[in-house]
């Protein structure tokens, strides 16, 4: 069962991969990013289980926090607007009189 758990983890993750290549926006591609992390927070919590690890629960909530943190910083780049450098204006001589 944890097999199949983990080959079902790895296939979601190998089509969020192509999702984050071929996506035609950059938040599809975020929102793919995303999507690996926490397909590796899984991954980490069904093979720690499978292995018997005694702290694997808090190796995946902490990169389950980074991750969370991460794509938060990401986004409020993405949502600042570009700024174009503009050119300062031309200075315009009055005629003299």
């Amino acid at each position: 069962m944890l097999l199949a758990a983990t080959l079902a983890i790895l296939l979601t993750m190998v089509l969020t991969l192509i999702r984050a290549v071929l996506g035609p926006t950059a938040y599809d591609r975020m929102l793919a990013t995303n999507l690996f992390g926490t397909k590796i927070v899984l991954l980490i919590a069904v093979a720690g289980y499978a292995l018997g690890w005694s702290s694997f629960v808090d190796v995946a909530l902490l990169y389950a926090m980074i991750n969370f943190v991460s794509t938060i910083a990401i986004m409020r780049f993405f949502e600042q607007p570009i700024e174009q450098p503009t050119s300062p204006p031309i200075a315009t001589r009055e005629p003299a009189e």
